[in-house]
């Protein structure tokens, strides 16, 4: 069996030693929409004789090629969501972790399979306006209780440094720039000056996924059911930082109705377009109500997630360039970058 990113005899030898409980593999396949660590799905049966079904699990592995330093860390990923497990924000169950890359070539990890799907254009889902409304209010909701995790009470006290978060985010993406950069690019450098000069104060520590959107949850959609967000996924960028960051990350990929410019970006679904779905003030108004946080310097958080989605486009483009991305769609994806970087320009001029 041949699958990019997978060494199978070995995955299920490793499996047969670690986690013979959850049944013998008999298939994988990469589970498509992901630009960044590579999802596969692996089925399992418990027993061969009687050709019983066993469980589905989900591997999670770093992309082929240009993995840049404290990327695609495995162990970060595999950390948050055993903490997570059991509190309000809802995750997919862990199962093993395995840091030895002799195995399929990279650190991966196992979790439970959810019964849901990533939702990202209004092709994915035929939402009523009061689903719709009930579903961007969810994932409001779901970013609040992120923010509000008791993370020394979870195990993570020392999962980040909160202090002087902002500004080493600003080294950090600037730093991950110069490492992915495929061209110049003047109105990036200006960007991340003015960004520089605009750091808000401090605020308050928390835990932050780091690319909190819709399409990394998983939805149950089912016939005369509301839909109900099943599990918060890709925690790769998770750290504990400042939860406004989070929140205009999440503003980034937002489309407004009339915001013809956002759905030319291949980074952007367009899910929010559907009738009744809160539109990005709305969204951000609803995590302010149920979170108490303060929102004056949210043109500031959503011009860095722009700067920020920016760096990760090009490094995902630089992958494309080598010949070492799986899947479809990265063709275009190089041409969000200056786009992505006008948008933060405009953000800070003229705010939400």
């Amino acid at each position: 069996m041949s699958t990019p990113g997978i060494n199978w005899s070995r995955l299920v030898a490793w499996m047969a030693s670690n986690v013979p409980d959850v049944g013998e593999p008999t298939g994988v396949s990469l589970i498509s929409g992901g630009k960044s660590n590579l999802t596969y799905r692996i089925d399992t049966r418990i027993d061969t004789r009687a050709d019983t079904e066993g469980r589905a699990l989900v591997l999670r592995r770093p992309p082929l090629g240009h993995v840049l330093p404290t990327a695609h860390d495995m162990r970060r990923e595999w950390r948050v969501i055993s903490a997570l497990s059991g509190t309000a924000v809802p995750v997919p169950e862990p199962v093993a972790l395995c840091v030895d890359e002799d195995v399929i070539g990279a650190p991966f990890y196992l979790m439970g399979h959810v019964e849901g799907q990533a939702v990202r254009g209004r092709q994915d889902a035929e939402l009523s306006p009061e689903d719709a409304r009930a579903l961007s209010e969810r994932l409001a909701e779901i970013l609040a209780a992120i923010h509000a995790v008791d993370y020394e009470a979870v195990g993570l006290a020392d999962f980040g440094r909160p202090d002087g978060y902002m500004a080493r985010q600003l080294e950090r993406w600037g730093q991950q720039w110069e490492r992915s950069k495929t061209r110049e690019l003047p109105e990036y450098d200006r960007l991340a000056a003015r960004l520089r000069d605009r750091l808000p104060a401090a605020s308050r520590a928390a835990l932050v996924h780091g690319d909190y959107r819709l399409d990394n949850t998983l939805v149950r959609l089912a016939p005369g059911a509301a839909p109900d967000i099943r599990a918060v996924v890709d925690w790769e960028m998770s750290t504990l930082g400042d939860p406004i960051a989070d929140l205009g990350l999440t503003l980034t990929y937002w489309q407004d109705p009339g915001d013809d410019e956002r759905s030319a970006l291949p980074v952007a679904g367009d899910i929010t377009l559907t009738p009744g779905f809160l539109d990005s003030r709305g969204f951000a108004e609803h995590y302010a109500r149920v979170s108490g946080a303060d929102l004056g310097d949210l043109d500031f958080y959503v011009a860095f997630g722009n700067y920020k989605l920016a760096v990760i486009v090009e490094g995902i483009h630089a992958r494309f360039v080598q010949g070492k991305t799986v899947g479809e769609g990265f063709d275009e994806i190089g041409a969000a970058v200056p786009l992505l970087v006008a948008r933060a320009h405009r953000a800070l001029d003229e705010g939400l």
